[in-house]
């Protein structure tokens, strides 16, 4: 079986990476892939006599761009019923490092890579399936958002990054199954892309296509900030398709429920802390209500002081201008040598009386300022009494994880006594096995010297026979 990538003649870490890893990947041009209930089955070509049943009539069965496309389709059944159905039995959100759905990318990429025609540039040859993925921003206009998120994104400088996160932002929007199926009914635009004879430009495009629509089924919440998209070795794992006699089904099921029992323990002590970090955030929010509550409450002592003070210099101010009226009446008796005076008198009612005004209408300011604090505290209070409330509420929460957590660590723990136990039955059997085995033999080995007895006897036997004769 021929190596995926060719060896340099002077290997480096890089080269011998990808190469390492291609050797352990099958190159589906020399096998045949098909699936056999929920497993996977590879013939190799030379030892099967191929027949045209998979393939239409009109396709030559030895065609190995044929034999790919099949394989492929094959490949894509697997791994979109396989991520199905894991992702149903795990029930939560699937993240980036959940190994079959690394595996759907690699695949679909794989898929879309086949046939790719080869674009010459001033930097070389370029291969990437991501011009065709841009057709769908021209097919479909609501695609032009996942497009413009990929073409934002820090760290994506190659193509073929850029099309792995394509396809990453189109499976958490759950619309990668109508994007392909706009981007196969168009194969007079895919044909600038791909050669005739490619998976894209043929039926089993479709199939995949149609496959698609049940991935809707799935939630997904994948971070691409931080993942090197560009340096990805795409290499399929086919150990995650073929039978392994080696377990039993009940030691897979046991492992099954610790896995589940342990990601519900690690949810659960994330939602703690998320919880916790949230009642912190509101008990700060309460203390700064708090402060600011205290420093209005002051700042109303100070107004109500204030509006005081200018009562009192109201009732002065009018005392002053009572006895002004009355010094006034007094003065018109006099005689006209007091004139100057009465004119001086005048003037200063007049200063007293603007006086007045200024301190009536500053007295109205403050009664309204007043009256806005007032309610500014009413709605205070009761903001602080709604955040008490939910403070109480998170609380209560809080407590009620707290017991979850605890008797999901008691289920733990149960679990693990079990495999122990389990362990120690193994252990014992083992050496069951051992000592039989040793009986066994020894029994074995009696037998042999009873059959050298027995000959020895019937040797004898034939001699007095012979003697008596």
């Amino acid at each position: 079986m021929s190596d995926l990538t060719p060896q340099s003649e002077t290997p480096t870490p890089t080269t011998d990476k990808i190469t390492q890893a291609a050797r352990e990947t099958i190159y589906l041009c020399n096998f045949r892939v098909s699936v056999d209930g929920e497993w996977l089955c590879l013939r190799e070509l030379n030892d099967i006599s191929l027949t045209p049943d998979p393939e239409p009539a009109h396709e030559d069965p030895k065609d190995p761009i044929a034999i790919e496309r099949l394989n492929l389709m094959n490949m894509a059944k697997l791994s979109i019923k396989g991520l199905i159905e894991s992702a149903l039995n795990l029930g939560r959100t699937l993240d980036s490092d959940y190994a079959p759905l690394q595996q759907f990318f690699v695949v679909m990429e794989h898929c879309l890579k086949h046939g790719l025609k080869t674009k010459k540039t001033f930097l070389g040859q370029n291969k990437s399936f991501w011009g065709a993925l841009e057709l769908v921003e021209k097919l479909t206009p609501e695609a032009g958002e996942i497009t413009a998120s990929v073409k934002d994104l820090p760290g994506l400088k190659t193509p073929l990054g850029r099309g792995r996160a394509w396809l990453r932002l189109a499976l958490m929007q759950k619309k990668l199954s109508d994007y392909m199926k706009t981007i196969i009914n168009r194969k007079d635009l895919l044909s600038e892309f791909y050669e005739p004879n490619a998976l894209m430009m043929e039926e089993e495009g479709a199939v995949i296509a149609g496959l698609l629509v049940g991935l809707n089924v799935i939630d997904a919440n994948l971070c691409m900030k931080g993942e090197d998209l560009d340096s990805q070795v795409g290499v399929i794992d086919f150990s995650m398709y073929l039978k392994d006699g080696g377990h039993s089904s009940k030691s897979a099921e046991g492992d099954g429920q610790i896995t589940a029992i342990l990601d519900q323990k690690n949810y659960v002590e994330e939602l703690n802390r998320h919880l916790s970090a949230s009642v912190n955030n509101l008990q700060a929010k309460v203390d700064a209500l708090e402060k600011s509550n205290t420093k209005l409450t002051e700042e109303l002592a100070v107004a109500n002081n204030r509006i005081i003070t200018l009562q009192e210099d109201v009732e002065r101010v009018k005392e002053e201008s009572s006895y002004q009226l009355e010094s006034r009446k007094a003065l018109r008796s006099d005689s006209a040598a007091d004139g100057q005076a009465l004119g001086e008198t005048r003037k200063q009612l007049k200063e007293e009386t603007l006086l007045r005004l200024d301190v009536e209408k500053e007295l109205e300011v403050q009664i309204g300022m007043k009256q806005e604090m007032e309610l500014s505290m009413k709605m205070l209070e009761k903001d602080i009494c709604e955040k008490q409330d939910a403070l109480v509420e998170l609380r209560q929460q809080l407590e009620d994880l707290r017991t979850i957590n605890q008797q999901l660590s008691h289920k733990s723990q149960s679990a693990d006594a079990s495999s122990k136990q389990k362990s120690d039955v193994i252990a014992r059997l083992e050496e069951k096995i051992n000592q039989m085995s040793g009986t066994v033999k020894q029994l074995e080995t009696s037998e042999k010297h009873l059959v050298k007895q027995a000959r020895n006897l019937n040797s004898a036997a034939g001699k007095l026979l012979h003697l008596q004769q």
